[in-house]
């Protein structure tokens, strides 16, 4: 791949574009909106000038309602030797392009598992995609060679391709992305009129839940109005989980000991289930989660503490395989949790509290 043509300057293109320039790739930048595009451009994303040929690979990072569109447009003018999207569903924008009666073997649809909660190619960043899956659905029409482009984009983005029908796709999304962001809005939404005392004990559990919730509204309408069944099929779930949920707090609630005990009952196997789901998430690289120890240090808010605590961990030989800061409410201070190896974390607070660090258990 020697030119791409990003069609579409958000965050995902933007992001995708800059891989691709760091790359080598010459990088050409078009939005619906100019400014956007020479954002990108001045960000070292490309350029905004239009290229003087078809390019290798067109990449269309429009939103799913107009993918379809933008992809057919481009097609007819023969803007690439290749095309492809990065839209967050895959089986609609396929049957909208064969409806038009397009020719898709030049075309595959992708879609890059990775994101943040904020938009615009200020958001963009060249190692987005590092490490992330990134999902192709190649159909039997798909020529070879815009499969190993779509393969090429993939690797210079240093992302994990996986290969998967375009309608179980949208069902997996559906599951771990569209599901959990409504879930998160809702939880949120209890906060809008909630007493300022109460929103002021918020933890990081609150946070943890509700971090996706900060993410544009436009943006989500347009992927959930993509995918709105198998959404909905597994919301009306959730609401047989949560009515299940009620009736056993309310029984919980009764003066008859037996109603207590089964009310009991039934949260435990909601949270039993709930435990059982969880440790199904990959831990690290993807691995089967594995069960760390946390080593939770007390810091100052000021420049250097964590750099500091990194290093001595460093030269205590111990690996810090993942970090959480919980901030404290009213106080320019917070606590670090260092997630290491069992067998690592009394090294570690030994040699932590040998440095001066407060250890807290």
């Amino acid at each position: 791949m020697r030119t791409a043509l990003v069609i579409g300057t958000g965050l995902i293109g933007t992001s995708a574009a800059l891989a691709l320039a760091g790359r080598g790739v010459t990088v050409h930048l078009c939005d619906h909106d100019p400014e956007q595009a020479r954002t990108a451009a001045a960000l070292g994303a490309g350029t905004d000038e239009a290229p003087e040929g078809p390019v290798d690979l067109a990449i269309v990072a429009a939103p799913p309602a107009h993918v379809a569109g933008v992809l057919a447009d481009a097609m007819r003018r023969g803007a690439a030797r290749g095309y492809l999207d990065v839209a967050s569903v895959k089986g609609g924008p396929r049957r909208e392009l064969e409806a038009l009666g397009l020719d898709l073997s030049s075309y595959i649809g992708t879609h890059p598992m990775s994101g943040r909660e904020k938009s615009g190619p200020l958001a963009a960043t060249g190692d987005l995609f590092e490490g992330r899956p990134w999902v192709l659905t190649p159909t039997r029409d798909t020529d070879t060679e815009v499969l190993n482009l779509a393969l090429e984009l993939v690797s210079h983005c240093r992302a994990v391709p996986v290969v998967m029908d375009a309608d179980a796709h949208d069902r997996a999304v559906a599951l771990v992305s569209h599901m959990p962001h409504l879930m998160s809005s809702m939880v949120a939404a209890r906060l809008e009129n909630a007493e300022e005392s109460a929103v002021r004990l918020s933890g990081q559990g609150i946070r943890d839940v509700t971090r996706i919730a900060a993410s544009d509204p436009g943006m989500w309408i347009d992927i959930l109005s993509a995918n709105p069944g198998p959404v909905a099929d597994l919301l009306t779930d959730v609401a047989a989980d949560l009515e299940e949920a009620v009736r056993a707090l309310r029984a919980l609630q009764s003066s008859d000991e037996d109603k207590r005990v089964e009310g009991a009952a039934g949260i435990a196997g909601v949270l039993r289930r709930g435990n059982a789901g969880q440790v199904r998430v990959p831990g690290k690289h993807g691995a089967a989660p594995r069960v760390y120890e946390v080593v939770a240090v007390l810091i100052d808010d000021q420049p250097g503490q964590l750099a500091r605590i990194f290093a001595d961990a460093g030269r205590a030989g111990v690996n810090i395989e993942d970090v959480r800061i919980e901030h404290a409410t009213g106080q320019q201070a917070g606590l670090v949790q260092l997630m290491v190896e069992p067998k690592a974390a009394p090294v570690l607070s030994a040699a932590l509290r040998e440095r001066g660090w407060a250890i807290r258990q």
